[in-house]
């Protein structure tokens, strides 16, 4: 397993990959942890997890900086990354008594009750856009909850793998009850069908969850799957257009745009098009493309030389249907993984800018007739992640929002992001079950029914 610097191609570091049978034996471990710890109070772990946030706060710089050179995230966003894994911490630390507290229901028994109880070995199948984050919705509520878990992660970001379990050790947690299996996607089907392992979660691809699903399935093991998206940011005629753009700009360019939760579709009604087009194309053309270690840098390089090139092979096919393209859309002459922020527009279905996620810095421009229009082509997508609509009138879009959006987290004028007290997941091909909040504590608990006559 190899880690790559993206901006510059160079290796960074080796890593030897686990063999099934140190896979065994690292599931078996977690297992014999989870038993042991059954008994322990919900205050002694929330402890240990608030620890694991200062000790993300003391290597701040130095996670932050793993991630730069595995993947390309911006140093000021790598930084943001690991602020918002401690804040995760935090929080379930602090609400972990109230969210796992037996619930009293009324019945004709002397007592009856419902439990939130631990069900063993999790599995978490972790992606390389949000090394630390994405790991961190999981881990943080499943171990302060009592399970244990395997990572599995993208095989691009080994060190931020195994940085996230020792930052958990060193927080206090036994040394087993989370581990890191070094191993390609392949080797990943035996892991779940592990009698040890009761239940698995994934961020990734819509066909990485589709199998893990099949997989999960046929063993009767509950799954929770953050998917792909292709969200749609709509825009109608009583806009503040200098903000939306602004906001519309920064989503998209996230991370490199490498985000399930991005701008993906810019739908403008007509009424607005020009002079949100021309708002959004400055927007765009201000971000600076650059050295991922550089603080004023917007957009480092796309994650990998492949990924890079399936994204312009996307925006090609576009183009060669009719899409146009007023900036960017060329591979830069350099050497890494490069990507310039990219716009285009006459975008229609049947595109691929259109049809499929695209998982880069390129904005598509869809002009529609009026609001109706608009939320057609919003929901017009096999994927249900997020949405936003930007309007002054917030009853409209709160309407919107609540009620015409096919999507899972549906924003008013802001950017679709997470946020630890909110539960996040989507509908359709974007997955199932959710992650954050009380609700993504209890997706991995046995919710018991206590009857005592």
């Amino acid at each position: 397993m190899k880690a790559t610097n993206p901006a510059t191609n160079k290796p960074i570091k080796e890593y030897d990959d686990h063999t099934d049978e140190e896979v065994r034996q690292m599931i078996e471990r977690a297992h014999r942890a989870y038993r042991e710890g059954l008994d322990e109070t919900i205050a002694s772990r929330a402890a240990k997890m608030k620890r694991a946030g200062e000790v993300l706060r003391e290597r701040r710089e130095t996670y932050a900086n793993l991630m730069v050179a595995e993947m390309g995230k911006p140093i000021a966003q790598a930084r943001g990354e690991i602020d918002k894994c401690a804040w995760v911490c935090d929080y379930y630390a602090e609400n972990a008594e109230l969210f796992l507290a037996d619930e009293p229901i009324e019945t004709d028994a002397a007592k009856s009750y419902v439990a939130f109880r631990p069900i063993g070995v999790v599995l978490a199948v972790m992606p390389w856009n949000f090394p630390f984050r994405q790991v961190f919705r999981f881990a943080a509520p499943a171990l302060t909850a009592g399970n244990a878990g395997i990572l599995k992660h993208a095989s691009n970001v080994p060190g931020c793998a195994l940085a996230i379990e020792e930052c958990f050790r060193d927080a206090g947690f036994s040394p087993d009850l989370f581990g890191t299996a070094l191993v390609p996607s392949k080797r990943v089907e035996p892991i779940i069908r592990h009698p040890l392992v009761r239940a698995a979660t994934l961020t990734g691809s819509t066909p990485a969850g589709k199998a893990v699903a099949r997989i999960a399935g046929e063993e009767l093991k509950k799954t929770v799957l953050e998917l792909g998206g292709s969200d749609p940011y709509v825009i109608l005629e009583d806009a503040d257009l200098e903000a939306a753009a602004e906001t519309c700009a920064t989503s998209r360019l996230i991370n490199g745009g490498q985000s399930c939760i991005a701008a993906k579709r810019f739908i403008v009604v007509e009424a607005a098009y020009d002079e949100f087009r021309e708002k959004f194309l400055a927007a765009m053309k201000a971000k600076k493309m650059g050295d991922p270690t550089d603080e004023a840098s917007d957009l480092g390089p796309q994650a990998t030389s492949a990924l890079r090139d399936e994204l312009h092979e996307q925006v090609r096919q576009s183009v060669e249907k009719g899409a146009t393209v007023p900036l960017g859309g060329e591979v830069p002459e350099r050497e890494g993984a490069w990507y310039p922020p990219t716009v285009l527009e006459k975008v229609e279905r049947g595109m691929p800018a259109f049809d499929d996620e695209l998982f880069g810095p390129v904005a598509p421009l869809i002009k529609v007739a009026d609001e109706e229009a608009a939320i057609e082509a919003a929901n017009d997508t096999p994927f249900g992640l997020g949405a936003a609509v930007f309007t002054r009138d917030e009853a409209r879009g709160e309407r919107i929002a609540k009620e015409r959006f096919d999507a899972g987290a549906c924003f008013v004028n802001a950017f679709v992001k997470s946020d630890p007290r909110l539960p996040f997941g989507g509908v359709k091909e974007s997955g199932y079950g959710r992650e954050l909040s009380a609700f993504g504590m209890r997706e991995f608990l046995n919710v018991k029914t206590v009857y005592v006559a």
